[in-house]
């Protein structure tokens, strides 16, 4: 970065065991370096970069790529709502644990608290409830009323 020379290059691995390549550069050099606030706030100021192999950097860039498309919104709406429904679940209900023991009545339990969850959400259909919105956070409802 800002034209400075590395001073160490290691091999080493990411949090789920992929190899990189870290590039470090000197704390002396980081410290009086001009761009140092765009660069890195680390402590001591400290730039590291991590390089991956070639075909792994490319398949992240391709994928970065694919997430600001149009087709990936919509696929990942639907996701959302499955999502939802499984939070639902494992907070209404307790779906992560049974006090049954056995696949059988384990899969028994969770069909029951999929349907009891299909029930509630056809009868408030039925009632004309509307669907609950988004709980808005204390910071946006502090921005909301300074704006």
């Amino acid at each position: 970065p800002a034209g400075q020379m590395s001073n160490n290059w290691t091999t080493a691995s990411t949090h789920s065991g992929k190899p990189v390549i870290k590039v470090k550069f000197a704390s002396k050099v980081c410290r009086r370096c001009p761009v140092l606030a765009q660069c890195t706030n680390s402590t001591p100021p400290r730039r590291t970069i991590s390089i991956r192999p070639q075909p792994e950097y490319e398949a992240l860039r391709e994928g970065q790529a694919r997430e600001k498309t149009f087709d990936f919104a919509a696929e990942y709406a639907r996701r959302a709502g499955v999502e939802g429904t499984i939070a639902q679940a494992v907070r209404s209900h307790a779906a992560r644990r049974t006090p049954y023991f056995g696949q059988l009545k384990t899969h028994l339990a969770h069909l029951m608290v999929a349907t009891a969850m299909n029930v509630v959400r056809l009868l408030r259909w039925l009632a004309g409830e509307p669907k609950a919105r988004t709980p808005r956070s204390a910071f946006v409802k502090l921005y909301g009323a300074v704006a």
